[in-house]
């Protein structure tokens, strides 16, 4: 985790409270350690964006979540044209 933190300029506090407000699930290790995805690093980074220029991190984490679902649909319709 600590190393996750240092990747992109945040405490691990942040890093936790991101989980308790289920942005993301890291995977543990056998020995319990979080592990993050470069995708949830990701993530991490752009809540660290919104909370740095003064939004929630509640609010940030559900912008995020409305971002992600808003460029998947996206990446949906794209596919469904290309087959029309």
């Amino acid at each position: 985790m600590g190393r996750a933190a240092e990747i992109i300029g945040v405490t691990a506090g942040f890093l936790r409270s991101l989980d308790e407000a289920k942005l993301f699930t890291p995977q543990r290790s056998a020995g319990g350690h979080r592990r993050y995805s470069r995708y949830q690093l990701r993530l991490a980074a752009r809540a660290r964006e919104l909370v740095d220029s003064g939004t929630a991190l509640d609010a940030a984490c559900r912008i995020i979540i409305l971002e992600d679902q808003l460029e998947e649909a996206r990446r949906i319709n794209a596919e469904l044209r290309k087959q029309a």
